[in-house]
């Protein structure tokens, strides 16, 4: 490890781990290393901006600086007192502490976080006379502390508010799905940008964007308003710049249509202003439609990925509505890839058809599948007889 490069964490969902270690590995990571919703790599600076540009499957970029055995509560604030703080943050600056524990000796997260925090600030109080607020939306230092049993990492956060929140999206009353599930589930599916794409219950357009930026290879985090990292003493804007024009010049032309449909108007939209704010218009359009009464256009492959309404957040008759869409599938889209994600294991069964793939994914809290039904391409008649 040169002496430039240094450890990092990347946070990301359940299942989503060989997805960010291959992004990481393209990316040019080093020392590639799945955890459970982790991959740790090693990188130097330009890549630590690098990374929390382009990941599209991380939910946030850590940067342990410390590790120990804690055997109590004063063991916790001597060994944070004893960190060299002032390198890191202004006596007058602003710092918020979060805390992850899983630990028989520590129990409550919020009780370690305030122990962290009164021992950075006790720490320049000591050294400076100043000391530094607590600021939780915008601070000059995101400061992170796990514990596991008894080993305790402290780490800077990279990234700040959450990777999802991209900077394209308006605020919405749809239930949307985050852009980092968003952006995996189309990875998962294996799109490449070698065919047409569709969501056809597209909601505000997350799908249909994530799966924009990928087949143009546009870096997901280019229109966030801030990172953590900007606020760092050692915050260096032209090479940040430097980075970012770089990854620019690897974008790529898209010869083939993405298209959205959703039969609330409202969506419809929601979705118009996401993509339009993503500056994508070029390359999706959005029709409002109901999926059942629609058959594919053309011949040509068809790769589709949807998060269709579910029970848990919308009354719908759940055994129509899947049937439906194995109906629509089968007699309307033929030579298509269709997947769509579910927690509604039991609807599954309405669909009518045999999933080729199922991959276990979890929607928030939800765990769900994601399945993938092949439809053929040429005669409709003949494929299905039962």
């Amino acid at each position: 490890m040169s002496h430039n490069n240094f450890k990092m964490v990347a946070k990301t969902l359940f299942g989503f781990e060989d997805l960010l270690a291959d992004e990481l590995l393209k990316l040019g990571a080093q020392d590639i290393e799945k955890g459970v919703r982790s991959v740790s790599f090693v990188g130097d600076k330009g890549f630590m901006y690098k990374s929390n540009l382009a990941l599209r499957t991380a939910i946030k970029i850590l940067k342990p600086i410390k590790s120990f055995w804690v055997k109590n509560e004063d063991d916790l604030y001597n060994q944070i007192h004893k960190i060299k703080w002032e390198d890191y943050l202004k006596p007058t600056g602003t710092l918020a502490v979060d805390a992850t524990v899983h630990s028989q000796t520590f129990t409550h997260s919020k009780f370690v976080a305030l122990k962290t925090k009164d021992a950075i600030v006790d720490r320049f109080r000591e050294i400076s006379g100043d000391r530094p607020n607590v600021d939780l939306r915008f601070p000059d230092l995101k400061v992170n502390v796990h514990i596991d049993r008894n080993q305790c990492t402290i780490s800077l956060d990279t990234s700040g508010e959450s990777l999802h929140r991209r900077g394209y999206k308006t605020d919405t009353n749809i239930a949307p799905i985050s852009e980092v599930l968003a952006a995996g589930l189309v990875l998962l599916s294996g799109w490449d940008g070698q065919s047409d794409f569709m969501d056809p219950m597209c909601g505000s357009g997350t799908l249909l964007i994530e799966a924009a930026m990928i087949a143009c290879n546009i870096p997901p985090n280019l229109m966030r308003k801030e990172f953590a990292f900007e606020r760092w003493q050692d915050w260096d804007v032209e090479l940040f710049e430097t980075i970012e024009e770089s990854l620019l010049k690897k974008t790529r032309d898209f010869h083939y249509k993405i298209i959205g449909y959703d039969k609330a108007p409202s969506a419809v939209r929601k979705a118009k202003q996401n993509v339009a704010n993503a500056h994508l218009d070029a390359f999706i359009s959005i029709k409002h439609d109901d999926f059942f009464k629609t058959e594919k256009i053309g011949e040509e492959k068809l790769h589709m990925v949807f998060n269709p309404p579910y029970g848990e957040r919308l009354e719908i008759d759940m055994e129509n509505f899947y049937k439906s869409i194995g109906d629509t599938l089968k007699q309307g889209y033929s030579n298509t890839d269709a997947w769509f994600i579910t927690s509604n294991l039991e609807a599954l069964k309405h669909v009518g058809l045999r999933p080729s793939r199922k991959i276990k994914v979890f929607n928030g809290k939800l765990e769900s599948r994601l399945v993938k039904y092949e439809m053929y391409a040429g005669s409709k008649k003949g494929k299905y007889m039962e």
